[in-house]
């Protein structure tokens, strides 16, 4: 019995952090979408709006965007603001783990925006 709940904790405990890995996003995978011209059905890529991440400096850390003159609660929701009325692109599911990747992404380019691109870029 004793056994059992040893392994149902570790069954547990390994589930969820394989559900938080999944839902942080891969910052790695988010890079290739910003600088991917396709990505959405856009025709351009985040990166040629935002070089080098120009103007996502802070967005990791707000609450309210303002995007195209609309008001978006969630960078997830200026995130598809962009891709559909910037790029014409289509909108993706905010739970995707495309957009996960994304956001990471733009979270991580805090105080490095604007900055010489990384090798690639």
């Amino acid at each position: 019995m004793k056994i059992a709940k040893i392994m149902m904790s570790f069954l547990l405990i390994l589930g969820l952090t394989a559900a938080f890995a999944f839902a942080a996003g891969d910052v790695a995978k988010g890079k290739v979408l910003f600088h991917d011209p396709k990505f959405a059905g856009g025709s351009k890529s985040c990166g040629e709006c935002h070089p080098n991440g120009k103007g996502l400096e802070n967005a990791g850390s707000k609450k309210e965007f303002h995007v195209m003159h609309k008001t978006q609660k969630s960078l997830e929701e200026a995130v598809n603001e962009c891709i559909v009325a910037a790029n014409k692109g289509k909108a993706i599911d905010a739970r995707s783990q495309q957009m996960q990747d994304i956001v990471a992404y733009i979270k991580s380019l805090k105080g490095s925006a604007g900055k010489k691109p990384a090798a690639g870029y």
